[in-house]
């Protein structure tokens, strides 16, 4: 009767053993985090040895280090790594000054071979040298005595590891014991699963890494087409970040209940490293206009040749190209009128620079302008062709509208490259976000027309850092505005219901521009 009720405790326990083993596996599967992945590793595998210390090391990348994860001892009351902060002993060195392999580390030892260890005790064993464990008794009056070492084996079979587990208790008396048989093979197979759960994690944390990095490879790309909005892209990555980082500090206001997970500033990050992905297909010559008249080159050149051909008929017969031209010029003095077309130069070179707003009056002026005639290989034609004019014509900036359209149609083609990406489902608004920086609180944007609540909170993020890194940068046509103007412009922006007023208030209040402005805009544009 006795042995068959040992039996079943004894049953018992082994069904709990291994129910614990499934939790452990489920447990180390789900987590996500690294380093509360590598604590659950040690937690678990001390509680199944009923361990009073534990050590886990993970291998360096170049496979000639182990370097230290987690340190725990119950009696000592230590917890480090993990969670718990950076752990600052020296790594242990799998190679030896001497170029020979350290076998005398126990963990070394075990990261080379492969093999598990199992020591009785550490200060009556031979092969290993265990001075360092001395030393830290010694130190701390600790005293050390059954060790468990064995690897972590990923799935290609690579140690990726070593757990090591110090002075299994006695669970009635407490005694330090031997590491049992059955813990060496329960240490094995949990640590077959934690090498596997771990190698995923680091597969996965890798791949986002790789990830990341090529969306940022991508956008510096596209910021380099141009030497005037180089920086822009990772310019508006971070003040996106650091707007979302302020929302999730704020308790008041309108964005007081907003909190944006970890996955989720992972995603808007994303969105504003790829707003401008679009650009890739714009032309630089666009990009790149410096002015109304600019291809190639800038032919506000050629119209000063041209004027300068008009001018000579009103200097003297002898130096005339024109004679027969003369006849028939207005009766003004030939002073006037070359100072007439002086001035007239002057005003269609600041015209060209497209750095003021163009009014009626001015557009009628380079029309009259224009209508000035000279004498070519023998044939009479306008100052300025029709292309011409409508370049100068242009109200504001230096694009004309088809060139406006190229630079508009970047988001459709930023929605047509990422819609067309398979992102995972933390990361499936990326597309959204990105594509809607440039709609409008009235639905006056592009490229659907979204107004109002419609375009989301992230896009309106992006689209406020675009709009100020965008006024206080330097742009082929003009320099950058001062912190003021930029605010300012961006005030007028928010009564046109352009930007969104919350997020500009909450901006101004936060003064989330400071830090950028002292970090990115030259000393004497920072005037506030």
């Amino acid at each position: 009767m006795k042995q068959k009720s040992e039996m079943k405790n004894g049953s018992r326990t082994y069904h709990d053993q291994i129910k614990h083993l499934i939790q452990i596996g489920v447990a180390l599967s789900g987590e996500k985090n690294i380093n509360r992945l590598l604590e659950i590793i040690v937690d678990e595998s001390r509680k199944l040895t009923n361990a009073d210390a534990g050590t886990l090391y993970i291998m360096s990348d170049d496979e000639t280090k182990l370097q230290f994860a987690i340190v725990q001892n119950n009696s000592l009351n230590i917890r480090m790594g993990g969670t718990g902060g950076v752990i600052t002993w020296p790594d242990v060195n799998l190679i030896n000054k001497d170029g020979r392999v350290n076998k005398a580390n126990v963990s070394a030892y075990v990261a080379i071979s492969g093999k598990t260890i199992n020591i009785a005790d550490v200060y009556d064993v031979q092969g290993f040298n265990f001075e360092g464990t001395k030393q830290f008794d010694k130190k701390t009056g600790y005293r050390s005595k059954s060790m468990l070492v064995s690897p972590l084996r990923n799935y290609e079979n690579d140690i990726i590891g070593v757990l090591q587990l110090l002075n299994a208790l006695d669970p009635i008396t407490g005694e330090v014991i031997n590491f049992s048989p059955e813990s060496q093979e329960i240490i094995l197979f949990l640590a077959s699963q934690a090498a596997v759960a771990l190698s995923n994690s680091h597969l996965i944390h890798d791949l986002e890494s790789l990830f990341e990095l090529f969306i940022k490879t991508i956008a510096t790309t596209i910021d380099e087409k141009s030497p005037y909005t180089s920086g822009h892209i990772s310019r508006v990555a971070e003040l996106t970040v650091t707007i979302a980082d302020k929302i999730n500090e704020t308790q008041q206001g309108c964005f007081a209940a907003v909190i944006f997970s970890d996955d989720q500033m992972r995603e808007l990050r994303m969105a504003a490293w790829l707003h401008d992905v679009g650009k890739i297909t714009t032309p630089e010559y666009v990009i790149d206009k410096k002015t109304k008249l600019q291809t190639v080159h800038d032919r506000i050149h050629e119209v000063k040749t041209r004027l300068k051909l008009i001018k000579k008929d009103y200097l003297p017969a002898t130096k005339s190209a024109n004679k027969d031209l003369r006849a028939d010029k207005t009766t003004r003095s030939a002073d006037a009128e070359i100072k007439a077309l002086d001035k007239e130069y002057q005003f269609l070179m600041e015209v060209n620079k497209g750095e003021e707003f163009l009014s009626d009056e001015n557009i009628a002026r380079i029309k009259k302008i224009a209508q000035r005639e000279l004498c070519v290989d023998g044939k009479i034609r306008p100052l300025l062709s029709e292309e011409e004019v409508y370049n100068l014509c242009v109200r504001r900036g230096t694009l004309n509208e088809e060139e406006l359209n190229l630079i508009h149609n970047h988001a459709l083609v930023t929605h047509k490259i990422l819609a067309g990406l398979p992102f995972p489902k933390k990361l499936r608004h990326v597309a959204d976000y990105a594509v809607a920086h440039h709609e409008n609180i009235d639905g006056s944007g592009y490229p659907f027309g979204l107004k109002g609540d419609e375009i989301p909170l992230q896009s309106r993020i992006i689209a406020l850092a675009d709009v100020f890194e965008a006024l206080t940068a330097d742009r082929p046509y003009r320099k950058g505005k001062t912190l003021s103007e930029a605010l300012r412009i961006m005030e007028l922006m928010v009564k046109d219901k352009h930007i969104d007023q919350d997020l500009f208030e909450f901006f101004i209040k936060e003064k989330i521009y400071t830090d950028y402005a002292k970090r990115e805009m030259m000393p004497q544009q920072v005037d506030i």
